[in-house]
């Protein structure tokens, strides 16, 4: 009766385990499908594209030499999102940490207010200000530069930097900071030779999140930019021509796809561990 009583509990929480992996192969399926049709369409014929093939029948690269043959835009195109992205990160970061330890740390009135706005900011639809944007930065001469994209950038993702900072903050022992000022430390010292260190996971997280948002936003890049000089990597691959004058860029906007997108998941899967670490951090104290 015992063993029976005792092998139900076993058999139960094998299940629950077959049904954790399940979901997980699920949602794993359903993020990388998405990517594995963008890598096999790029390995297409222009004219076996729309074949359903779930492995290419006669792989080519010409979709590739296609994206780095259109006068090198493509790779000026990457150098000008490169620049956007970590100009982007790195403001965003400097205002978002100081930011974020002041609201963590400090105690002020409407404190609650100020991090309700943080949020209402970075909910707030891009398009809704994309003419005053425009407009302003017409009349300003900044139209085809580098500072109409980069803006708006920071706007959009120094909120997102300040909430996820802020909960790491919070989470910090303050003793530490106040055994380094009994210890002799200014306020300053303490927080560049404690604090700052123990951040480093939460600031290394919000660095690649920013990131990426810069790199991908599209919306306000296609408004800015009027030139390859200017124009993101994102608004290049709208702008991809086909392989020949009649064909339709399917193939050469899933090669660039590609191309844009393997550094990012490398990134992620090398400092996946940094990225836990910041996301998880202030769950529990």
């Amino acid at each position: 009766m015992s063993t029976a009583v005792s092998t139900a509990p076993t058999r139960k929480i094998r299940w629950n385990i077959v049904g954790l992996y399940l979901g997980i192969v699920t949602m794993a399926f359903f993020c990388l499908a998405p990517f594995y049709w963008m890598l096999v369409s790029s390995l297409k014929d222009p004219r076996a594209i729309f074949d359903n093939a779930l492995i290419p029948a006669q792989p080519t690269l010409m979709n590739y030499e296609a994206v780095f043959g259109a006068q090198n835009t493509f790779m000026l195109a990457l150098r000008n999102s490169l620049i956007i992205a970590g100009s982007v990160t790195v403001v965003a970061l400097v205002f978002g940490v100081f930011a974020s330890y002041a609201i963590a740390r400090l105690e002020f009135r409407g404190k609650t207010l100020v991090l309700g706005l943080f949020l209402a900011t970075s909910m707030f639809p891009g398009v809704a200000i994309l003419t005053p944007l425009f407009q302003l930065f017409a009349d300003l001469g900044w139209i085809d530069t580098f500072r109409a994209m980069i803006i708006p950038d920071i706007s959009f993702s120094l909120p997102l930097g300040v909430w996820i900072l802020t909960s790491f903050f919070r989470a910090m022992p303050w003793e530490l900071e106040q055994a380094a000022l009994v210890d002799g430390c200014t306020p300053v010292q303490a927080f560049r030779r404690i604090i700052l260190p123990l951040a480093v996971p939460g600031v290394f997280t919000t660095a690649i999140l920013v990131f990426i948002s810069a790199w991908n936003e599209f919306m306000i890049a296609n408004s800015m930019s009027q030139t390859p000089a200017s124009q993101p990597v994102t608004v290049a691959i709208a702008q991809f021509s086909g392989i020949s004058q009649f064909d339709t860029p399917y193939g050469t906007q899933m090669a660039a796809g590609v191309i844009v997108t393997v550094p990012l998941i490398i990134l992620v899967l090398i400092f996946q561990r940094r990225i836990i670490s910041g996301l998880t951090a202030g769950g529990v104290k």
